[in-house]
């Protein structure tokens, strides 16, 4: 069985990148762009990898509770 919710980390470039909330049931991906640069992080949603990490936890644990509910 394929995992419900995925998380995976994107890096092409040093230091940029995002974190995929991937979804097995074919709800779209929820994206969390983030940037350790601050003079490169003008865009007002880009976070620090950190932020960025902890949102993506945070929203995986929450679909997870959410199918963990339903299932019972």
């Amino acid at each position: 069985m394929t995992a419900p919710i995925t998380i995976k980390k994107h890096e092409a470039v040093p230091g940029t990148g995002s974190y995929e909330v991937r979804f097995a049931d074919g709800r779209p991906s929820v994206y969390f762009y983030w940037d350790d640069l601050p003079g490169r992080r003008l865009q007002p949603d880009l976070l620090t990898r950190r932020e960025a990490e902890a949102r993506a936890k945070e929203l995986a644990r929450i679909e997870r509770d959410k199918l963990a509910g339903a299932s019972t």
